[in-house]
């Protein structure tokens, strides 16, 4: 059955990533198209519990398509994890007459929607935005392909320096959980070895594969490694651990760190959030709560927010393989 809306209230919470405007643009528009009028939150939860927000029309997101970060601004709320906090979010959404929520981000964001959404019998539908990629229920996150984007023209220079000087490179990139950024982009540009937390390739097994490039006749290597991989306790100690036993390196580090957020979106990240912000609103309508809107198999989908937050997303163990047989 479908529900009569008369505002929808949106919101984007946890990182940034870059895509995040053009979803809050596709929101917006199908709103109007659909006569339902669309109040943007500001600064995520927080700003649900302090009543920041600002009735939108079209013309409020014209010329933000291409733009990175988000101009709803976006945070993680301590207080919203509260009852008494959540209690301030709902009071705030019926005192606009709001009559449902969509939510734009990661885990994190979902699992506050949920809550709040059995709390308080409000329909909550979610647009899984963040650049891990680590989100079950969908093949691509928004951000995730621009922020790859991103890391492999990075990568591009640094082979630059490193084939000039016969310097080893080992390139943190974003990845706490998941190693979908640093599979795919070590891939693309062609390192050596990729470390990520789903595979504990070892310290001995790097230094053989080191030994092995240098007997190959590679005067320098790039190793991509994911801020969450255990090989080492961190990045700088690899380094040097490398460097005490093969004195021959020259080693470097470069840490990607927060430039892997930022930046115009890529043309897929622009067209999933175009049709996330469509499905997302329409979701509202046609009665759904509590799910996520994502892309399977190229069709969008939905997936109850306790799939989402619970399932496990899985690497491309392909890539794998590919990598073994491209870095001899």
């Amino acid at each position: 059955m479908k529900n009569q809306f008369k505002k929808i209230a949106l919101l984007t919470s946890g990182g940034d990533a870059p895509g995040m405007n053009a979803v809050i643009r596709s929101v917006v528009r199908t709103s109007v198209f659909h006569k339902i009028v669309p109040v943007g939150v500001s600064k995520g939860y927080d700003g649900l519990i302090s009543g920041k927000m600002v009735e939108m029309n079209a013309r409020s997101v014209k010329g933000i398509i291409n733009k990175g970060g988000t101009i709803l601004k976006t945070a993680r709320s301590k207080d919203f994890r509260s009852k008494e906090g959540r209690k301030k979010a709902f009071e705030t959404l019926k005192n606009n007459n709001i009559d449902g929520l969509i939510v734009i981000g990661g885990d994190g964001t979902f699992t506050g929607g949920l809550v709040f959404s059995k709390e308080f019998d409000f329909p909550v539908i979610g647009i899984p935005a963040t650049i891990d990629n680590d989100i079950f229920g969908t093949s691509h996150t928004i951000g995730f392909d621009s922020a790859t984007n991103t890391v492999m023209e990075a990568i591009d220079k640094i082979r630059d320096t490193a084939s000039s000087h016969n310097r080893l490179f080992f390139i943190e990139v974003m990845g706490r959980d998941a190693g979908h950024i640093a599979l795919n982009t070590g891939v693309a540009a062609g390192a050596e070895e990729i470390l990520i937390p789903e595979e504990d390739l070892g310290l001995d097994r790097l230094i053989q594969s080191l030994k092995r490039s240098q007997k190959t006749g590679k005067s320098s290597s790039i190793v991509v490694v994911a801020e969450g991989d255990k090989t080492g306790d961190n990045v700088f100690q690899l380094k040097d651990y490398i460097e005490k036993h093969l004195p021959e390196y020259d080693a470097r580090v470069a840490v990607l760190g927060h430039m892997q957020r930022g930046g115009s979106p890529t043309c897929f990240d622009r067209v999933l959030a175009s049709r996330l912000g469509v499905k997302s609103v329409e979701s509202l309508i046609e009665g759904n709560n509590c799910s996520m809107v994502g892309l399977q198999n190229n069709k969008v989908t939905l997936t109850p927010f306790q799939k989402a937050i619970k399932g496990i997303t899985k690497i491309n163990t392909e890539l794998l393989k590919v990598s073994d047989i491209m870095s001899i």
